[in-house]
């Protein structure tokens, strides 16, 4: 659930504002983004993934946390590496590695036997590996 807006970050650029499916948040009189409703929050990071400056936090609980949490305090959050974290661990800013270069699953190297031997086969089956141009 979207936790922290930092003002001292933030660019006032309200892309949270946009990509946010829920409308989580108002723009506020002095142009930063303000969490008007919270419990809206899906937790799906959208925000935090898009922020261009890593100015927010989502914390991976999905109901508020109480004022005496450190997922409530900018400044544990901030000490902890943790503002921008979900956009960092994607891959997603400058400097950073895509996420998608990072992936350890296998490569799926053939078409796997069919597990229905009573049906026939939907396609021809290839023997060798796939190859994608």
């Amino acid at each position: 659930m979207i936790e922290i807006v930092s003002g001292s970050a933030c660019i006032k650029c309200d892309v949270c504002i946009k990509v946010c499916p829920t409308d989580v948040f108002d723009r506020g009189s002095d142009g930063l983004p303000v969490i008007a409703r919270q419990s809206d929050c899906q937790t799906c990071f959208m925000c935090e993934a898009y922020c261009p400056t890593d100015a927010l936090y989502v914390s991976p609980v999905s109901t508020p946390v109480g004022a005496d949490s450190p997922h409530a305090s900018e400044s544990a959050v901030s000490g902890a590496g943790l503002l921008g974290g979900y956009r960092a661990m994607v891959g997603w800013g400058g400097g950073r590695t895509p996420g998608s270069r990072l992936d350890q699953n296998p490569v799926l190297a053939s078409i796997p036997p069919l597990t229905e031997p009573r049906l026939t086969s939907p396609a021809v089956l290839a023997e060798d590996p796939w190859n994608h141009p």
